[in-house]
């Protein structure tokens, strides 16, 4: 694929430096920027044949096969509005809108003029990630009841970031996309959010949004999925991940505790890791940040997905549902009650009825506990199926 690379910030840059790795086939090509300055650079730096000022005429140049939106939020739906009208394949990072309402013109646009679209949610990518998710819909966890997805950090590296108009909000649509989606993953993306329960305060910035949240999602099957996010946190980027199912657990550390601890004075000092906050005393580098982050493995899954003719793993619609579900989270901040998430356009199950199921012992009772005890005696607390006696039976060593 010509790749053509919409902004020359921080975000482009990681994505440029994960296709232009490893002797990769799929090259950017062309770059736009609204700094010609920047434009410039980003294009000698990448070794690309054009830069330009002008995003339109980067997009509809007829050497480009596909264009990545790495630019502010408030610029992603020009950006896609273009691509449509330009039928070219399209690729946009997170958040895909500021609101529900913004996401879906842009669906509705890449739809309705038969473009590829991929929303690149690179969380949902990590190596880790995606083997989770494997052993999920194996049914290793069995039901899946409760998840959780904690991403803070100090705060982002750009000051559009920290102007509500421009984004759209805080720390909610900043981080809280990532979280909700990964949470999606695991409970499953057919399964309908019926409402959100949010907290969020701006507890140490000068800023109009939020700089921290915690969040419930609840499911139509009964399932919660936690979102927990933060521009306050000290000591880097924090990424945590929890699934707890009927049948099991997970729990992913995805960036900051990684295996790879190191104690410098100082010296030599040079970058460590995305949002790492210092060069001295004890660190926690990443070894591939790209790689951990996901980058490699969500735009394999998405140029291939162009050649094979499939949907991405993550879609403009995956992008859509996660805005819907956030701006329930920002209602609720302000209201302090559970506030439904509205979709207008719903195209998993609707299945109101709760996926309820209890272990039999036998035809008389319900099997509650069943738990070996330290003299190795085995304890099976009992439910009787009829009168709802709890009662509790010992099987001596």
């Amino acid at each position: 694929m010509n790749i053509a690379m919409l902004g020359s910030g921080f975000i482009a840059r990681f994505y440029a430096d994960t296709l232009h790795a490893q002797r990769r086939r799929d090259q950017i090509t062309a770059v736009y920027s609204r700094n010609e300055t920047n434009a410039k650079r980003f294009a000698s730096d990448y070794g690309l044949n054009a830069y330009s000022t002008k995003m339109a005429k980067v997009i509809k140049d007829e050497s480009i096969d596909a264009v990545i939106i790495a630019l502010p939020n408030h610029l992603h739906e020009e950006a896609v509005m273009a691509c449509a009208k330009y039928g070219k394949a399209v690729l946009c990072t997170k958040p895909l809108g500021r609101n529900a309402s913004e996401a879906k013109r842009m669906l509705d646009a890449v739809e309705q003029a038969g473009v590829f679209a991929g929303y690149l949610e690179d969380l949902c990518y990590t190596p880790k990630f995606l083997k989770s998710v494997d052993s999920v819909q194996a049914g290793s966890l069995g039901r899946i009841l409760w998840t959780k997805s904690r991403e803070a950090h100090p705060g982002p590296h750009s000051d559009w970031f920290w102007d509500k108009d421009l984004s759209g909000g805080g720390a909610i649509i900043d981080l809280g996309c990532h979280c909700v989606e990964i949470g999606r993953n695991f409970i499953g993306k057919s399964v309908r959010p019926v409402e959100v329960m949010c907290w969020a305060d701006t507890q140490v910035h000068p800023i109009e949004a939020e700089d921290h949240a915690i969040g419930l999602v609840r499911y139509e099957n009964g399932a919660i999925g936690q979102f927990e996010v933060s521009w306050t946190f000290r000591g880097g980027m924090d990424l945590r991940d929890e699934v707890m199912g009927t049948e099991g657990t997970i729990w992913l550390n995805s960036f900051l505790r990684t295996g790879f601890d190191m104690f410098t004075t100082g010296k030599g000092g040079k970058y460590v890791a995305e949002k790492a906050e210092s060069d001295s005393g004890w660190l926690f580098p990443v070894g591939d940040e790209a790689h951990e982050l996901g980058y490699p493995h969500m735009f394999t899954d998405m140029f291939d997905a162009m050649e094979q003719g499939r949907a991405p793993l993550e879609t403009f619609y995956d992008g859509y549902v996660v805005n819907a579900i956030l701006d329930a989270a920002l209602l609720s901040a302000k209201t302090k009650n559970w506030e439904k998430v509205i979709l207008e356009d719903w195209r998993g199950k609707s299945d109101p009825r709760h996926e309820k199921s209890y272990a039999s012992h036998d035809e008389k009772y319900y099997l509650i506990k069943k738990e070996l005890l330290p003299n190795g005696d085995e304890k099976l607390i009992l439910k009787d199926k009829i009168t709802g006696e709890v009662k509790q039976e010992t099987k001596r060593n």
